[in-house]
């Protein structure tokens, strides 16, 4: 089964590297243009569901790539949210470590309580584990997997950079930490499969177009 995911475009927070979590922050004009260029990737597929984030980024970005029109509609996840940064919301890391003194990552170092309480890497992975589930259950049996002969259908997912790198590593059966190593662009997409029985990242972080 097939599971393609996006990054929502670009917004002014992400532009400037600020932590985005709860903040429901529009995207830019370059943002509502990367999802524009991002319907050719999705014409003419058989889509079995489209989830998406209930943040205005992603939904946004959802429509102006046509997957408002798959069957069934956009179906908002509420697990589909990016990573609670707690006090860390809105900042940036270089700011960050300049107030601790020390390089920080969020991958390694977590983050502490504010107006939110703040979220874990696994915590996320909990979520991700979650959405997984659903989305293999959406695709139902006519979801096949590369190579086996069968039918596949598409699940796509809308979401946000942190929360997407951590749901690729619970994929690959990687810790969640693992997220760290995977890059993901803002209006970008990625897809996850199947080789041989086995779960494999066939694709990551490609730009509309292409």
């Amino acid at each position: 089964m097939p599971i393609l995911v996006v990054r929502h475009g670009q917004t002014a927070w992400s532009l400037s590297g600020q932590h985005t979590g709860s903040t429901d922050v529009p995207l830019t004009a370059v943002g509502e243009d990367q999802a524009r260029r991002l319907a050719p990737v999705f014409a003419g597929r058989d889509l079995a569901a489209v989830l998406v984030s209930p943040r205005q980024r992603a939904r946004r970005t959802a429509d102006l790539a046509g997957l408002g029109q798959a069957p069934g509609g956009l179906r908002v996840d509420d697990d589909l949210v990016e990573w609670d940064y707690g006090a860390y919301e809105g900042r940036t890391t270089a700011e960050i470590s300049a107030e601790l003194g020390r390089p920080w990552s969020v991958w390694h170092d977590g983050v502490v309580p504010g107006e939110t309480p703040g979220e874990t890497v696994h915590q996320v992975a909990v979520r991700a584990r979650g959405v997984l589930r659903r989305a293999e259950a959406l695709a139902g049996p006519g979801g096949g997997q590369r190579g086996d002969g069968g039918d596949t259908r598409d699940v796509v997912l809308v979401a946000h950079g942190h929360f997407l790198r951590v749901l690729l590593a619970t994929w690959l059966g990687l810790s969640p930490t693992a997220g760290a190593l995977f890059a993901l662009e803002a209006g970008t997409w990625g897809r996850l499969g199947h080789e041989h029985g086995r779960r494999v990242l066939e694709r990551w972080s490609v730009p509309p177009g292409e």
